[in-house]
């Protein structure tokens, strides 16, 4: 019994650094409706800046002095990301503000390594707290007991601030309707700011109080924000109350599983996630009209018409160029062409299902890394062909798809993202720790392509044509009825099911498509690298993945492939350099705040308002 207190004590301790994050998510998410993804940067962030403060300021009143001056430095440093970066994309979509914080968390990372450096640091600590306490005869660090009192105190804080001040009724006004704050002439975007100050002090003040327990390192963005999004999305995206009781079950759900199930560490959050949002689709305490937003990428659009002339010029000359890259370039050019070929036709895929369908999933990596793995599998334990395999790896990928996209289908929007990051994490979990079958985390090698396809420009020749194949593939089934079938479930899904359209089936369909040709990119992955890691798996591939499509444009045909090319080039070159993702960030903002139609929907603008000046 004295054990079993301990562990949920301990728990209860973790729930504390974990709430404040999460809370601090759900809340900008609730008035502002941005997905922060760059919210773990700001809990990693906390940590640093709180360690420098703990070397300055000494003592007791020191300590915690420097966890309020970190909660505040970052608190501030999030207000300037809202007002230089966000506040000039609010006119956007929201996914378009979603990808402006994933290259917000390129620089965060390359400027805590600048200023820091690559060790990590270990966290003092905390003075008159260094004991232990003896539960039933069982020891409690009494830093634990600490954060159990702190995080009621800060839940309580939060509640009064929220329910019995004129910010909160503000807050509570903007997360039910923002449009009829404005009409009532409220600075909108002072309380977009002042919430963001709000939501990434929190964030700090998470990442500060966790120093004595851990330390701070550069991996803490995305260890944390994993977790973030799963607690939120329990809770229910914009609720504060949903934010704590997922963050005190999440955690001593993962501290009884590190003892009774260690096994299933790395899969038990996501299978709670999963099962919540089967039972309650929209979170323990969130709300149906929050979660459908995520999924709009725009006003409904005019039918797709095919390319004019001089652009299927330009892509055919294009093409001819690439096939005969063997002839003019070198081994290096066409391994990157290689790369570039299969991660288009990885991004098209989800470029299809998001332009096309208004379906955004977090977890496109899955069908991705899965196709991989398939390949890998069946040559490595049952000796097939690479013909057969990159014939099954499709398939295995699709049918993966049908399943997943039958569970997540049944929620939308936000949720709807999230069950399919949580599918991800589940199967690279599997892969990861079923190391007889998988190779876990020293991954599958030895898998090189046939005789016939061994050398570099069969190879290359291979992928062009399957690539190039897939796309074609892709760009048909949008001009075909299914394409127009599944853009009205999109656009006006009442409308679409008043025609006989069965848009659950149109969607279920199309996500399998779309699995099923980011598992032939996947297969093509394998052979070209002779191998494959769980990394493929990982949600960092799912997000690259979003960023092209809205780099090249949501809603052009052509833009996850553009995209693609533009992003896989200019990884390519920036890595070359110490701080690549410093400018890999600062161009990925560039682009959405210069350019939020995408590289494609751009070009096309100025076409036509370069045509009207010439009429």
């Amino acid at each position: 019994m004295g054990l079993i207190l301990a562990q949920l004590l301990t728990g209860l301790a973790n729930a504390g650094a974990l709430f404040m994050v999460a809370s601090g998510l759900s809340l900008i998410f609730g008035v502002t409706r941005i997905v922060n993804f760059a919210h773990g940067s700001f809990y990693m962030l906390g940590a640093y800046v709180g360690w420098s403060a703990m070397q300055v300021l000494p003592g007791a009143l020191g300590f915690w002095g420097a966890i309020l001056v970190a909660g505040v430095i970052v608190g501030l440093v999030g207000a300037a990301v809202e007002m230089l970066i966000l506040r000039r994309v609010y006119a956007a979509p929201e996914l378009f503000q979603l990808v402006a914080t994933f290259g917000v968390i390129l620089v965060v990372q390359d400027l805590a390594l600048m200023i820091w450096g690559p060790t990590d640091l270990l966290g003092p600590r905390a003075p008159g707290l260094t004991g232990v306490v003896r539960v039933m005869g069982e020891p409690v660090p009494q830093y634990d007991l600490a954060l159990i009192a702190i995080t009621p105190g800060v839940a309580l804080a939060l509640w009064y601030l929220i329910a019995k001040t004129r910010v909160g009724i503000l807050v509570r006004a903007a997360t039910q309707d923002r449009e009829m704050v404005g009409a009532l002439g409220v600075n909108q975007s002072w309380l977009f700011t002042g919430t963001f100050f709000l939501g990434c002090a929190l964030a700090g003040l998470g990442g500060a109080l966790q120093l004595p327990k851990g330390g701070a390192d550069l991996l803490m963005d995305f260890t944390i924000l994993a977790q973030v999004f799963v607690v939120v999305v329990i809770g229910g995206m914009g609720s504060l109350p949903g934010a704590l009781i997922a963050s005190v079950l999440i955690s001593v759900i993962n501290v009884f599983g590190v003892a009774y199930l260690p096994q299933s560490t790395l899969v038990l959050t996501y299978v709670v996630m999963v099962a919540v949002l089967i039972w309650w689709p929209f979170g323990l305490l969130g709300r149906a009209e929050v979660a459908g937003e995520l999924g709009q990428v725009g006003a409904p659009e005019e039918p797709v018409r095919p390319a004019g002339w001089p652009v299927r010029a330009g892509v055919a000359a294009a093409l001819v160029l690439l096939a005969t890259l063997p002839a003019w370039g070198g081994g290096f050019a066409l391994v990157l062409a290689t790369d570039i070929l299969i991660f288009c036709l990885f991004a098209a895929s989800l470029h299809f299902l998001l332009g096309q369908g208004g379906l955004v999933s977090f977890g496109h990596a899955a069908f991705y890394g899965g196709g991989a793995y398939v390949a890998a599998l069946l040559v490595r334990h049952a000796d097939t062909p690479m013909e057969l395999a990159l014939i099954l790896a499709p398939l295995g990928a699709g049918l993966g798809a049908l399943i997943v996209g039958w569970v997540a289908l049944r929620a939308s929007g936000v949720y709807f993202a999230m069950l399919t990051l949580a599918f991800a994490q589940l199967l690279w979990s599997l892969v990861y720790q079923w190391g007889d079958v998988t190779g876990g985390d020293d991954g599958i090698v030895g898998i090189w392509p046939a005789d016939w396809a061994s050398g570099g420009a069969a190879f290359f020749w291979l992928t062009l044509v399957l690539c190039v194949g897939g796309i074609l593939v892709l760009r048909h089934a949008a001009h075909a009825p299914f394409g127009y079938a599944l853009r009205a479930s999109r656009d006006a899904p009442l409308r679409a099911e008043a025609t006989g359209l069965d848009t659950r089936r149109i969607r279920l369909v199309a996500f399998a498509f779309a699995g099923a040709m980011a598992g032939l990119a996947g297969g093509l992955f394998t052979f070209s690298k002779g191998s494959v890691f769980p990394n493929e798996l990982e949600i960092a591939r799912s997000f690259d993945a979003l960023i092209v499509v809205f780099l090249g444009g949501v809603k052009t045909l052509s833009g996850g492939w553009v995209g693609g090319g533009v992003f896989k080039s200019a990884e390519d070159l920036l890595t070359r350099f110490d701080y690549w993702r410093l400018a890999l960030g600062l161009l990925i903002i560039a682009v959405v705040i210069a350019a939020p139609e995408g590289i494609v929907g751009t070009l096309k603008r100025l076409a036509r308002r370069q045509g009207g000046e010439d009429r």
